[in-house]
């Protein structure tokens, strides 16, 4: 009778380790997924966008699929109008929610990469499609968000194609660091 009730206690303490272990699973999971957001916006911070945009860009690399960023810049319009702090913080939650409700749920990535510039991952965007989604985003920014009238956006598209056998750059990193670098220096602006 003895080990009757050692091998009930044995199952008992093996389901609480389990569900301990499912805990704590779940916790990181979602520590991943809202520890990292940007207070005002609540699109991902920067520093997570590029773990997560070395994961696209290196599925798009092995796949031979496009690959698309976007840049939304505002930068310079709280300089440019008076505004106040405040409207320029409302106009970028606005933008944000905007941009949440437009992007492939699952898909795409949109981030708050510093002040006044949002960045979106477009994984498997041609860039006639890109192209397109940026004018649509810039024009709805400035029909459909409430803004301030005299808003200034620059809406930047840069397309990475990889052919299946590439070897143009040797690290998924480098790769990031590229298509970042391009993105700043606005190589095409819609």
């Amino acid at each position: 009778m003895w080990y009757f009730t050692w091998i009930l206690g044995l199952l008992l303490a093996c389901s609480l380790g389990i569900i301990n272990v499912l805990r704590l699973e779940a916790q990181e999971a979602w520590d991943k997924e809202h520890i990292s957001l940007d207070p005002l916006t609540q699109l991902m911070n920067k520093d997570s966008m590029i773990g997560r945009l070395k994961e696209k860009v290196d599925n798009s690399r092995l796949n031979g699929f496009p690959f698309s960023i976007l840049t939304i810049n505002l930068t310079g319009f709280s300089e440019q109008n008076e505004f106040l702090d405040y409207e320029v913080d409302t106009t970028l939650r606005n933008v944000a929610d905007y941009l949440k409700e437009e992007v492939r749920a699952g898909v795409d990535i949109v981030a708050r990469m510093d002040k006044q510039t949002i960045l979106i991952a477009m994984p498997g965007l041609p860039v006639k499609t890109a192209e397109q989604t940026a004018s649509r985003f810039k024009q709805d920014i400035f029909n459909k968000v409430k803004a301030p009238k005299n808003l200034a956006v620059e809406v930047a598209v840069l397309v990475a194609q990889y052919p299946i056998n590439d070897s143009a750059f040797t690290t998924v990193s480098k790769e990031v660091e590229n298509l970042l670098q391009m993105v700043c220096n606005k190589t095409h602006t819609v």
